[in-house]
C-alpha cells in the first residue's frame, strides 16, 4: 500500500493531483505550521484575458500557528467573489451545470477554519475525479509503514518543471488558443468532466 504525506491546499492544482495519483491512501497532518504564500488559501483559475488567482482571507497573520488554526475572515466578500469568478471562467464549460452545485454547497456551510474548507473541497473533488484514494489523518499507526513525505514541495515560489511530478497534458479550454498548464483542478473538471482522470494519467511524470 502505497501512503502519500501531502500538504491540504484550496482547489488543488493538477500537479497535486498528478503527485498523488497512485497512492493508496493520503494523509495530511493538520499540526503543520501555516506558512506564508502557499497553496493553502489560494489557486488559479482561467478567466478570458488571464490567469486569476483566488485566494481565501484569513485571519491574522501568526506563521507560528497550526494550519487547522486558521480562521478564514468573513469580513470580506470573498465567497461571492470566488463564486462569481467561477462562474465567469466556467459557467459556459461543458460540465459546469454538472460539477459547480457539488462546490458551491461547500461554500454554503462557512466553515470557521481553512482546513475544513479545504478538506471538503479535495473530498469532492477525488469524487469527481474518480480517484479511489483515502483520505486521512496522520498519527501513531501511520508511522508503522512507509510514507513518501512531499509537504513543503509543491508551492508558488518555483515552477512546476522543477519538480517530478507534472507533464502538462493539452486538454480543452475556453478561452484563446495558447494552453495554460497546471491551473486548478477546477479547470480540467469544469472543462473535460469524466475524462479528466485519463488527462492526469497522462500528466504524471514517469519514473
Amino acid at each position: 500500500m502505497k501512503r502519500v504525506l501531502a500538504d491540504l491546499h484550496y482547489f488543488p492544482s493538477l500537479e497535486f493531483f498528478t503527485a498523488i495519483l497512485d497512492s493508496d491512501e493520503l494523509l495530511f497532518s493538520s499540526s503543520d505550521r501555516y506558512q506564508r504564500q502557499s497553496f493553502f488559501n489560494r489557486c488559479q483559475i482561467r478567466l478570458a484575458n488571464k490567469v486569476e488567482t483566488l485566494s481565501v482571507p484569513i485571519v491574522g497573520r501568526r506563521p507560528k500557528i497550526s494550519q487547522s488554526a486558521i480562521r478564514i475572515d468573513y469580513e470580506q466578500n470573498w465567497e461571492k467573489i470566488h463564486l462569481r469568478g467561477i462562474q465567469s471562467a466556467y459557467g459556459k464549460a461543458p460540465f459546469y451545470e454538472f460539477y459547480f452545485p457539488y462546490f458551491e454547497a461547500v461554500y454554503q456551510k462557512k466553515h470557521e477554519f481553512l482546513w475544513d474548507l479545504n478538506w471538503d473541497l479535495l473530498t469532492i473533488c477525488l469524487k469527481l475525479l474518480g480517484l479511489p484514494v483515502k483520505i486521512g489523518m496522520l498519527n501513531e499507526v501511520s508511522f508503522s509503514t512507509e510514507i513518501q513525505d512531499i509537504r513543503r514541495l509543491i508551492s508558488p515560489s518555483a515552477h512546476f518543471s522543477e519538480r517530478d511530478f507534472y507533464t502538462p497534458q493539452t486538454y480543452f479550454q475556453l478561452f484563446g488558443s495558447d494552453f495554460e498548464s497546471n491551473l486548478s483542478v477546477l479547470d480540467l473538471l469544469f472543462c473535460e468532466g469524466p475524462a479528466s482522470k485519463s488527462v492526469l494519467l497522462k500528466s504524471a511524470k514517469k519514473d
